[in-house]
C-alpha cells in the first residue's frame, strides 16, 4: 500500500488510533511440529543448534501462530469501533534479518495483502530479535509522526513481542533495542507485551524488554486464546479516552498464559 493511501486514510478517518506492532519469531524452530498426525521420514536437520527429526504432516508452531494472527484481525474487523481505530504493523524475525511484513494501514485496506503475506510466512534460520525490535520501534515512531502531521490523536502504542527461543543476532542491536523499549515504557510512551512460546523461550531476556510487567508464557500453543484476549483489550482501549488507564483482564490471561 502506498503512502498516499495511508495519508488519505488519516484525513478521512479522524478516529483516535491504537497502533499495534506484532513482532513475531519465525525462526527455524517455529517450524517444529506441535500437533496433528505425522510420519517420520528418517531424515534429520540442524536448526538453531539442535537436531530435529524431519516428518511429514502435522501442524507447526508457525501455523498455529498464523491462525492466531488471522483471528486477531477477524475479531477487530467485527468490532464497529476497533475496525476504524486499530492499526497493525507486523515485523518478523528469522534467518539473518528482520522484515516489515505489513506496514501500518487501515485494517480493511490491509485485507488482501494480509491474507497473502501472513499465509506465506515460513520458518527459517536464526533469531535476530534485537534487529526486529528496533525495526518495530522505528515503524511505531514513523506512524506516530504521521498521526501528528495529520492532527490525528492516538493511544499509547503497543508492542507485542513473541518468541520461542533466545536472541542470537547482533549483541549491540539487542542492547539498543532493550534500552529503547525501557526508555519508552518508563516514560509511558509504549506498552510492551512480551510473550514466550513453549518451554525453550528465554523468559529472562523477554523480561529485559518490559520494565512495567513480567513476560507471560503461552500455555501450550494457545495462540488463539492470547489473540482473543488481545483483540478484546484493543476493543476496550479504542472505546476509552486517550490517556486513561486501561486495566488488563487478569482473569482472561489465566486462560492462555502463565507467569514463570
Amino acid at each position: 500500500m502506498n503512502d498516499l493511501l495511508r495519508k488519505q486514510d488519516l484525513e478521512t478517518n479522524p478516529m483516535t488510533r491504537v497502533p499495534i506492532c506484532l513482532c513475531l519469531d519465525v525462526s527455524g524452530s517455529m517450524g517444529r511440529i506441535v500437533g496433528g498426525e505425522t510420519r517420520k521420514t528418517g531424515r534429520t536437520v540442524e536448526v538453531d543448534g539442535r537436531t530435529w527429526d524431519v516428518v511429514e504432516g502435522g501442524i507447526t508452531a508457525l501455523q498455529e501462530l498464523v491462525g492466531g494472527v488471522n483471528l486477531f484481525y477477524d475479531n477487530l474487523l467485527e468490532d464497529d469501533v476497533a475496525r476504524y481505530s486499530a492499526e497493525i504493523c507486523i515485523v518478523t524475525f528469522g534467518g539473518n534479518s528482520a522484515e516489515v511484513v505489513l506496514d501500518f494501514a487501515n485494517l480493511e485496506r490491509q485485507e488482501g495483502e494480509r491474507q497473502e503475506k501472513i499465509s506465506s510466512l515460513q520458518a527459517r534460520g536464526e533469531t535476530p530479535m534485537g534487529e526486529a525490535v528496533n525495526m518495530a520501534l522505528d515503524c511505531l515512531e514513523e506512524r506516530k509522526k504521521s498521526y501528528k502531521d495529520s492532527g490525528v490523536d492516538y493511544f499509547q502504542p503497543w508492542l507485542v513481542l513473541m518468541t520461542d527461543g533466545e536472541p542470537n543476532g547482533d549483541v549491540a542491536e539487542l542492547n539498543r533495542a532493550i534500552s529503547r523499549t525501557n526508555e519508552l515504557a518508563n516514560n509511558r510512551k509504549l506498552t510492551v507485551f512480551p510473550i514466550g512460546i513453549g518451554v525453550e523461550a528465554d523468559m529472562s531476556c523477554l523480561a529485559k524488554f518490559s520494565p512495567k510487567r513480567p513476560p507471560l508464557r503461552l500455555k501450550g500453543m494457545n495462540f488463539k486464546g492470547f489473540f482473543e484476549w488481545l483483540s478484546s483489550s484493543v476493543s476496550r482501549t479504542s472505546q476509552s479516552m486517550p490517556g486513561s488507564k486501561i486495566k488488563l483482564d487478569v482473569e482472561g490471561i489465566k486462560s492462555w498464559g502463565e507467569l514463570d
